[in-house]
């Protein structure tokens, strides 16, 4: 840790710092969860989910450049805030070749997620509809909905979420369809605060190894829901 690190605090929502805003600053979490998204086309996108021990804030610092995202703190929140000056000292020790090679890791990032965004607001777009589903816990099957579904993932509202990174089979019931997809899934964050306003209690989901069949039906649903 930097000696001359100075710890914050922060209450369960709020923001860190912005998108768009100076990158002065890199932060170490000490305890607690921060939450990475970007917001495209008026809708949030969530980048990610970091815990104690994490660094973030490092890109725009690299790149002298401003926030490509959002951080916000999930729960109460302790971080590390390291200032310009301490980093460019730190920074200017490094060999002038290292030293390039980062900027163009982080020139090529930037680039990078600026297409990505591009595609984000045209291809994940949201439906808000509630669909039943099931899936197993560790003591037995639950039923549960979920009324904000992507091509990607989607999101259940319960009071008992799975740990993150917990794999497991989802059964989505879609109208129409006799059969649920069965659909694998992995836990990529989780909500346990009661106390925020903007995001109910319970854990996000993401598809993965899709099987074509099922990945066509949920896509030509989702299609079929925005009108296209």
């Amino acid at each position: 840790m930097f000696m001359l690190a100075n710890e914050e605090t922060y209450s369960s929502g709020q923001i860190i710092f912005n998108e768009n805003s100076p990158g002065d600053w890199v932060y170490i979490i000490i305890s607690g969860n921060v939450e990475i998204y970007r917001s495209i086309g008026g809708k949030k996108y969530i980048l990610g989910h970091l815990k104690a021990g994490d660094v973030f804030g490092e890109m725009a610092f690299l790149g002298n450049t401003k926030r490509t995202a959002s951080a916000v703190a999930l729960g109460e929140t302790v971080i590390a805030a390291i200032d310009r000056d301490t980093l460019d000292d730190e920074f200017n020790k490094l060999s002038s070749d290292f030293r390039l090679i980062l900027k163009t890791l982080v020139t090529r990032f930037t680039d990078m997620n600026s297409r990505v965004s591009g595609i984000t607001a045209r291809d994940d777009q949201r439906v808000k509809k509630t669909l039943s589903l099931t899936y197993k816990d560790q003591e037995s099957f639950v039923s549960a909905y979920t009324s904000n579904l992507g091509k990607g993932g989607l999101f259940i509202k319960t009071p008992n979420p799975l740990s993150e990174g917990e794999s497991f089979i989802l059964k989505l019931k879609l109208p129409g369809l006799v059969e649920a997809l069965k659909i694998n899934c992995e836990v990529i964050w989780v909500n346990k605060d009661e106390s925020r306003a903007d995001m109910p209690v319970g854990m996000g989901l993401k598809f993965v190894n899709m099987d074509k069949n099922e990945r066509s039906l949920l896509d030509r649903y989702i299609g079929s829901v925005l009108g296209r």
